[in-house]
């Protein structure tokens, strides 16, 4: 078959034009973008931008930016108020087990990517899937870029609380897409003790921890830490 998978033929996924990302950026009249050329596209998106960069004293050089494209995602924190906990995941990460992680099992905020639904639905979605939490009224906290210098998504944040009765699926994950996914109760000061010591070391999660310690359902104990 004639052409290229991603550009001109369609690739795995179904998808064209992949190089076209960001030759129509105008918003910033210092940088003009010259070339993309696509390096990857096995599952996400691997891309190598070429653009002329003007300097705060008024030099003009070229630049050359490599930026992986994996879709933007979303995350949760599951709290109850009542009891202190929080409902996190642990699941074998291979990305930390390769760069130092003892046995790459992380304990994180579940999360996922959206894969075209809005970032809501995707959150519902997830919660359900990994954890088998049925989500009522969500909170949105922020949107993040968690790895700015390479990586394109951007992370929306959100909590809600949960209950027992809440919990109705079996949660797991998708076993199709390889997902073996435990879920892990914790009290809530336990939790933000573990984000000092090493034991939850999940940027996320982090995150979401000590925005419930701090301005969250949890902040009244914010002094403790």
């Amino acid at each position: 078959m004639n052409g290229t998978p991603g550009l001109d033929r369609p690739d795995h996924r179904g998808r064209t034009g992949l190089d076209q990302a960001g030759r129509d950026l105008t918003g910033n009249p210092d940088v003009k973008i010259l070339d993309v050329e696509l390096l990857a596209t096995a599952w996400h998106v691997l891309r190598r931008t070429t653009f002329d960069y003007r300097h705060r004293d008024g030099r003009w050089t070229t630049e050359q930016r490599e930026t992986y494209d994996r879709g933007d995602g979303a995350t949760i924190l599951l709290y109850d108020r009542e009891r202190r906990t929080v409902l996190l995941t642990r699941q074998f990460r291979y990305p930390v087990y390769v760069n130092g992680h003892p046995d790459g099992m992380l304990v994180e905020a579940a999360a996922g990517l959206l894969d075209d639904d809005d970032p809501a639905r995707a959150i519902r979605r997830e919660a359900a899937e990994e954890l088998g939490v049925t989500v009522g009224e969500l909170q949105h906290v922020f949107g993040v870029w968690m790895s700015p210098g390479s990586v394109t998504e951007r992370l929306h944040f959100y909590a809600a609380p949960y209950t027992a009765a809440d919990r109705t699926g079996p949660g797991g994950g998708v076993a199709e897409e390889g997902e073996d996914i435990e879920a892990v109760e914790l009290d809530f000061d336990e939790a933000l003790r573990q984000t000092t010591d090493g034991r939850i070391a999940d940027a996320k999660t982090v995150m979401l921890l000590q925005w419930a310690a701090l301005h969250g359902p949890f902040r009244q104990n914010a002094d403790m830490y």
